[in-house]
């Protein structure tokens, strides 16, 4: 076991004692070169902790394309890419990034570059920002509400550096292990996606042709609709459900209709993803529908099991139907793109039915009250069970991501040492 010292830095603690520390403005300088003449035309982006081309970004085609990458940092390979915007959020060790190939990318994330390559691999020192990101020392930068951290601030602090030889050895190691890694999460990440579509796809066929596989169908008459169940009716939302306007106290919890099709507690910490302000609140009870106006196209209708209040962006909801079949039935037309067929989507990625009147004209196939509580109970058993399992590889994602940056933090701070093959 080899001698260890103490590096002086906190959240590192022991190193190995032949390593230097080095202040991070000894080792590296700031990449600030701005793509003013528009020569650099491929742009590079951040995806999960790697840089790679911005898709749909012709700077010959699109005049304001050209204009933007004008701010464009250029960057070469080799560059670090550091996201030191809301540092206050865990992104798994992703905010940290090497580039592969020369481009331009936002100048709203820091670039810096290895002064001597001789002296410290750009590999290795992504790895042990990586490590740095992992164990939350990054979180401890940043200034301000939002936790935004430049290279004035960051160049202050200091890195470990092993020898030439070693970072070598550790960068091989963590690359093959690594990958080993990533490519168990990329397996169960596919495993969720097909449960997930498992799920929509019996969601969105029971709510039109019912529990009875072989049973008389008919024409419903509605594009996006196709045929249903020929014992059903078919009647608009504005009809099964009314538009409610409840009352609120100030200090009533604030939650959010989310993206995965629940009602949730909105987290404290979050940043921009609702209006806090109370004027633009409303009330919500327990039971009550909500459907969002700009991300239904996103799944974002759901039943609140919470007393509270919510953006008024969100339409609150009753109805006299079963209003678990109401809910299935709006997320199925989500799952299928139909929102977006349907609306004047004010950004390209969404839907805009912030309208009442947009919402209730939406066709809905209406069975029987009762057969709504028989196609609702099988929905919830058989939701229930997939979202089970989900819910465990979700664990397993969790714990693979966990395993990542501890490996990675180890190895680049010497509290492992890599193995001899």
């Amino acid at each position: 076991m080899r001698e260890m010292k103490d590096s002086g830095i906190e959240w590192v603690g022991y190193i190995p004692c032949e390593w230097d520390v080095k202040p991070i403005r000894a080792v590296f300088e700031e990449v600030v070169e701005k793509n003013q003449r528009g020569d650099v035309r491929t742009a590079l982006k951040f995806t999960y902790g790697d840089i790679v081309r911005k898709e749909n970004f012709d700077a010959d085609d699109d005049i304001y394309v050209a204009n933007t990458i004008l701010n464009y940092t250029i960057v070469e390979p080799g560059t670090i890419m550091l996201n030191g915007l809301n540092l206050n959020f865990d992104f798994g060790s992703q905010r940290i990034g090497l580039v592969k190939e020369k481009g331009v990318i936002t100048s709203a994330y820091m670039a810096f570059k290895v002064k001597d390559a001789a002296y410290m691999l750009p590999e290795y020192a992504t790895y042990l920002f990586k490590g740095y990101d992992g164990c939350k020392a990054l979180h401890n930068m940043g200034g301000g509400v939002r936790k935004i951290l430049n290279f004035s601030e960051f160049q202050r602090y200091y890195v470990l550096i092993p020898s030439k030889d070693e970072q070598v050895v550790i960068v091989s190691f963590l690359d093959r292990k690594c990958a080993e890694i990533d490519a168990l999460t990329a397996d169960v990440e596919k495993q969720i996606e097909t449960l997930e579509q498992y799920k929509r796809s019996v969601i969105t066929e029971t709510v039109t042709k019912g529990l009875n596989p072989d049973a008389e169908m008919k024409d419903s008459g509605v594009f996006y609709l196709g045929p249903i169940k020929a014992t059903w009716s078919i009647s608009e939302i504005g009809y099964v459900c009314s538009k409610l306007s409840r009352n609120f106290e100030p200090g009533d919890t604030a939650l959010i209709c989310s993206n995965k099709g629940k009602v949730l507690v909105r987290d404290d910490n979050a940043v921009g993803l609702m209006v806090s302000d109370d004027n633009a609140m409303q009330g919500i009870n327990k039971g009550d529908i909500a459907i969002h106006g700009m991300d239904t196209w996103h799944g974002a209708i759901a039943i609140s099991d919470y007393d509270g209040k919510i953006t008024r962006v969100v339409h609150v909801c009753d109805s006299s139907e079963d209003k678990r079949f109401i809910t299935y039935y709006l997320q199925s037309l989500a799952y299928q793109g139909v929102y977006k067929l349907i609306s004047n989507g004010v950004r390209g990625n969404t839907s805009d039915f912030r309208s009442w009147e947009k919402v209730k004209d939406i066709y809905i196939p209406l069975p029987s009250i009762e057969e709504q509580h028989e196609i609702c109970d099988y929905l919830d058993y058989k939701c229930s069970g997939v979202e089970s399992i989900i819910s465990g590889k979700k664990a397993l994602l969790d714990t693979l991501a966990e395993y990542k940056k501890s490996l990675i933090y180890e190895y680049v701070t010497g509290k492992k040492e890599v193995p001899l093959s």
